[in-house]
């Protein structure tokens, strides 16, 4: 049976001050949606909550049956400038109108270079610039691992644990963060090899930070390079400027740093993932510039366009060498999703750097006592709206409190603010950019109500399977 739409559409009207349920979660509509996606769809996905959204505006949004959640999530920091902004809603509709598909692999058009220059105004390394389109932050890597590999003739790459570049054959082999992802898909591409990353809050005893951030990266010459990856054979070295996937974690400056330096004493291209931290969430228009570090090629996607699928590499342009026929993608670039990028740039430099910086800042003024204070809670780390909590069962052994964490998720779920986890234990903060310093307190009062739930072991965790079959 079809699925009926709300009858009052709340979401439209006005702008509620707190998440507003009207059923038990999942509602009616949702259940039966629910078993028909049980049925139909790829058991592959992770579903944390039976969230089945209809509309969305702003931070807001209205599920099948009505219920108001406020997003935290950001559909995993894509939503950047919030869901439908209306500024983005009508550049896509004025260019659907006009011109959606052509291909910008056999054909030209004036929206790819038009975004290429603006996103050329933006980049975090000195220009000229070149671009080229796709669809995803997964074939933005698979495109810098090919182009890496054809600009300096050399076969290998390097990556880090706990990294996350994507689930392609290619992306997915850089990627080393859980071993789920990984399972059962060898052999995977050769030529990878990781090397560890930076985590100030699990550092060794009696360690600086920023010593330890840069025998970190020292480890890369002093044993990787003298045992298994030959210098001159490494192509490029992929790192995420603030680890996603792999528990919201900053890369410290020195870190970063010494990795330029080894980059440029053995002619290694420097591939800067920002496919979750780039586009103002830190905010700044790239996590890189925290540390002031130039890179050589930058991965982007999620937030770049609000919502439609782009995926962007952007390098110096001397790099982009390959000659026609060496790489293409026939979606990459799409006009309705340049138009759709082109205003998110508009709203994010007019308003979601500042705020992102401002609420960011808030978030973190609010939460810094939160491991002396709270239960459960290891460490609070971020930048801008990128922030990361880290749930520990022993604050001094710092075990991870993984069932705790997701157990928190799913509380959260259920008084209407839908987070996501990360990592072993953690949980992220990642909103739209536009989000208020008012809408943050709630979201974070709920949090630390459910913080205190779960660790007082109040809360029963909730069976949603049977509820969904019922």
């Amino acid at each position: 049976m079809a699925t009926q739409p709300s009858k009052s559409p709340k979401i439209l009207n006005f702008s509620p001050v707190r998440p507003a349920l009207r059923t038990a979660l999942p509602g009616p509509n949702a259940r039966r949606i629910l078993a028909d996606d049980a049925r139909l769809i790829s058991p592959s996905y992770t579903r944390p909550y039976p969230l089945v959204a209809q509309r969305g505006r702003g931070i807001f949004l209205e599920d099948v049956d009505g219920n108001l959640f406020f997003d935290f999530a950001a559909g995993i920091a894509v939503c950047s400038t919030g869901h439908c902004h209306p500024e983005v809603v009508a550049a896509m509709q004025a260019q659907a109108a006009e011109l959606i598909h052509i291909s910008g692999t056999d054909f030209y058009y004036p929206q790819l270079t038009e975004l290429a220059a603006r996103l050329s105004q933006i980049a975090p390394m000195p220009g000229p610039h070149r671009v080229h389109y796709c669809n995803s932050g997964s074939e933005a890597i698979e495109a810098a691992i090919k182009l890496a590999r054809y600009h300096t003739k050399r076969p290998s790459i390097l990556a880090f644990y706990g990294g996350f570049h994507g689930r392609t054959m290619g992306a997915l082999s850089l990627t080393c963060s859980k071993a789920q992802q990984r399972r059962r898909f060898a052999p995977l591409m050769p030529g990878v090899v990781h090397a560890p990353f930076p985590n100030l809050y699990h550092r060794p005893a009696g360690t600086e930070p920023e010593q330890y951030a840069h025998d970190t990266a020292r480890f890369i010459e002093d044993q990787i390079f003298r045992t298994e990856l030959p210098p001159e054979e490494c192509a490029a070295i992929v790192v995420e400027a603030f680890q996603g996937e792999g528990g919201y974690l900053p890369a410290p400056s020195a870190f970063l740093q010494e990795l330029r330096h080894i980059c440029d004493r053995h002619g290694i291209l420097l591939i800067v993932d920002e496919v979750q931290s780039g586009m103002g969430r830190t905010g700044k228009w790239w996590a890189i510039e925290h540390s002031g570090v130039a890179p050589d090629m930058i991965a982007i996607a999620k937030g770049v366009a609000s919502g439609l699928p782009l995926g962007v590499l952007l390098t110096r342009a001397y790099i982009m060498d390959w000659v026609p026929g060496s790489h293409a993608s026939t979606f990459g670039g799409n006009p309705v999703a340049i138009a759709a990028a082109m205003a998110t740039i508009a709203i994010l430099e007019r308003e979601g750097l500042t705020n992102a910086h401002e609420v960011g800042e808030h978030i973190l003024a609010r939460t810094y006592d939160w491991p002396q204070r709270l239960p459960l809670v290891g460490d609070v780390r971020g930048r801008g709206l990128m922030i990361g909590i880290e749930f520990v069962a022993d604050k001094h052994t710092k075990t991870p409190a993984t069932e705790q964490r997701d157990h928190i998720v799913e509380a959260a779920f259920e008084k209407g603010v839908l987070f996501l986890g990360c990592g072993a234990s953690s949980l992220r903060l990642c909103p739209p950019l536009i989000v208020t310093k008012a809408q943050a307190d709630v979201a974070l009062d709920i949090l630390e109500e459910c913080i205190q739930l779960v660790a007082s072991g109040k809360h029963k965790r909730p069976n949603w399977k049977d509820k969904a079959a019922s």
